[in-house]
């Protein structure tokens, strides 16, 4: 055993917090690394904007998020079928790519329903629902650390992208989880992380976690991951997902598709972990995701500082989709799936 593991190093922090009153209270991750301030989200336009600005983001604390909002939008605007039905309709409007957001959003609306047309009744119900969820959330973060440790051979390195921790889950993690055990059993040696550009997730948040569960890691340019890769330095690449297509398309922070068809060049497996909520089974394949296109503001400058000419035109679209042939497991809370992904998803699925 390493010592500092996931569930002891990260245990103080939570991203997202039911309150009481109702609200919600948000550590603000666009201030991480240098200050950890925590919001109180008390209505639903406070909600929407933490989660457009990124305060709160990762695809299942987004649908952790989703939950806790149903309940803040309700105890504030009311639970009758039309408020309901605004309030879910928001939140789902925030950010279109990342499908947990919009699912358990649906899943907190029907809840509320199901109670009956009592107010009272119906906010209990979304409560219980978010407290519940939170719950589920931390147990299967838990099951894919497991199962995808497995995955590496002892003193692998390995190479990630974006942010897939706590901060993204509210839980151990999904690739950062996998990490995480996989150091706890002897299995990593190292973890590379990409800066992540243009919002720096790898090298503000990955980096942060990894320094606070005492994992070794190196930080690298976006630009070198793909020499890492060629060096033969790492042994796996293992990123999160924001949506998965029933074919085994995956969407997930810009990069992920140039790193997977770099990986696969060189023979180093590409692995994808997600919960599966993240599996979409109405997307046929990647085609079908849509994609979030964020402001040319963020590809110019970061934190108030500018490096770029005022005004510039910039492409910034904040997801890309990696095929799924070049995805060599995915791995969920169940089971690790491998190709033919269509039959894979749609099993594991109907066992449910």
């Amino acid at each position: 055993m390493r010592g500092r593991y996931t569930d002891v190093a990260m245990q103080e922090i939570e991203p997202v917090r039911l309150l009481a009153e109702p609200a919600i209270e948000v550590l603000d991750q666009t201030l991480l690394p240098h200050e950890e301030r925590y919001l109180v989200l008390r209505d639903l336009d406070a909600v929407c904007e933490a989660i457009r600005a990124l305060r709160v983001r990762g695809a299942p604390l987004l649908g952790v998020t989703g939950a806790c909002g149903m309940v803040v939008g309700a105890g504030t605007r009311g639970a009758d079928d039309a408020s309901l039905g605004h309030i879910a309709a928001a939140l789902k409007a925030t950010r279109p790519t990342a499908v947990d957001l919009g699912t358990v959003v649906d899943r907190a609306h029907r809840a509320a329903l199901a109670a009956g047309p009592d107010h009272a009744a119906r906010l209990t119900a979304l409560r219980a629902f978010a407290e519940t969820f939170i719950e589920t959330r931390k147990r299967e973060d838990r099951a894919i650390a497991a199962l995808g440790a497995e995955l590496l051979s002892v003193g692998s390195a390995v190479l990630t992208h974006c942010n897939t921790g706590t901060l993204a889950t509210g839980g151990v993690g999904t690739a950062l989880g996998v990490i995480g055990a996989a150091w706890e059993t002897g299995r990593l040696a190292r973890c590379y992380a990409t800066e992540t550009r243009p919002l720096l997730q790898g090298a503000r948040l990955t980096m942060w976690e990894l320094q606070r569960r005492g994992i070794p890691a190196t930080l690298l340019p976006d630009t070198a991951a793909a020499s890492l890769i060629a060096s033969g330095r790492v042994q796996a690449v293992i990123t999160g997902a924001d949506r998965v297509a029933a074919n085994g398309d995956t969407a997930n922070k810009i990069g992920t598709y140039g790193l997977a068809a770099v990986a696969a060049r060189h023979g180093v497996p590409f692995y994808v972990a997600a919960p599966l909520t993240t599996v979409d089974a109405s997307c046929a394949d990647g085609s079908s995701i849509p994609i979030e296109h964020r402001a040319a503001a963020e590809v110019g400058g970061f934190a108030g500082s500018r490096w770029a000419p005022a005004g510039v035109d910039a492409y910034n679209p904040a997801f890309d989709v990696t095929p799924a042939e070049l995805i060599a497991a995915i791995v969920t809370e169940l089971a690790v799936l491998r190709p033919p992904y269509a039959e894979s998803i749609m099993a594991l699925i109907r066992q449910r």
